[in-house]
């Protein structure tokens, strides 16, 4: 038996598979896909198996991921009843909830929920994890593993969970428009744009790097920049004018909230 299968291969599942073959091998993960042609073609590309159907992962693997839309993750259950004996069933699907998860496999099956976000394709993601009732902590410790190569893996309560994907799941789609956002404000300035968007990405990075690694408040790494009367402040200044706080936030808060509609 395999350690993982995966069912779903589009942007989300692709990105977990990829790290799961770069973590356990490709000759340990399965895949599975309504498209068999595309599960074909990506465990071509990355080495690891491709099934028919769902039925053929399940069986093959000893943690099921699925990597399925909200909408379809119950049909999916329902097609898989009876394959699950002795498997641990891991969503990736937003806003659905362990309990409802538990109520279609039957409590016997193991149940765990992730939120990644995109950057697992690189290795540089943020992922959530919660267990349902009969999960236990070895069952944690090798999602973990699984997911090792995805980036930052964290643990957290499940009712965190929607509030969690608006700010890790949804965040990259608030930054990417930001980073074009300053190249053309150097594209403006004169510089080039493919040297403009290197640029403000690379600086991207690093200042999330500096919050990470220093462990400093965002609000001191800010004022370490800004010297009095300089150009710094001018442009913390137009952010503040145009309201980028509020619009973070509300970003965030609209993305919470739709979360939460997503299971039902």
């Amino acid at each position: 038996m395999k350690k993982a299968a995966f069912i779903g291969t589009g942007n989300m599942g692709s990105a977990l598979i990829k790290a799961a073959c770069r973590a356990l091998g490709p000759d340990q993960v399965v895949v599975a896909n309504r498209t068999f042609e595309k599960a074909e073609e990506l465990a071509r590309e990355i080495g690891c198996q491709a099934v028919r159907t769902n039925q053929e992962a399940a069986a093959a693997g000893e943690y099921v991921f699925l990597c399925v839309k909200p909408k379809l993750i119950h049909g999916v259950l329902e097609e898989l009843s009876g394959a699950l004996m002795d498997r641990v069933v891991v969503s990736v699907a937003a806003g659905v909830l362990l309990a409802d998860l538990e109520s279609w496999t039957g409590e016997r099956v193991p149940v765990l929920r992730i939120m990644p976000n995109t950057p697992c394709a690189i290795g540089a993601g943020m992922t959530a994890l919660s267990g349902g009732k009969t999960a236990k902590e070895k069952h944690f410790t090798d999602v973990e593993d699984i997911l090792a190569q995805t980036g930052r893996v964290e643990r957290i309560e499940e009712g965190l969970m929607d509030a969690f994907s608006a700010v890790a799941g949804c965040g990259p789609a608030f930054i990417y428009p930001y980073i074009e956002a300053l190249a053309d404000g150097g594209v403006a300035a004169g510089l080039p744009r493919s040297k403009a968007l290197v640029y403000a990405a690379q600086m991207t990075l690093g200042a999330a790097s500096m919050v990470l690694e220093s462990g400093a408040h965002p609000g001191k790494l800010k004022d370490d920049v800004c010297s009095p009367g300089g150009s710094t402040i001018a442009g913390v200044a137009e952010l503040e004018r145009h309201g980028l706080r509020a619009a973070a936030i509300d970003a965030v808060l609209a993305a919470w909230q739709k979360n939460g509609q997503l299971g039902k």
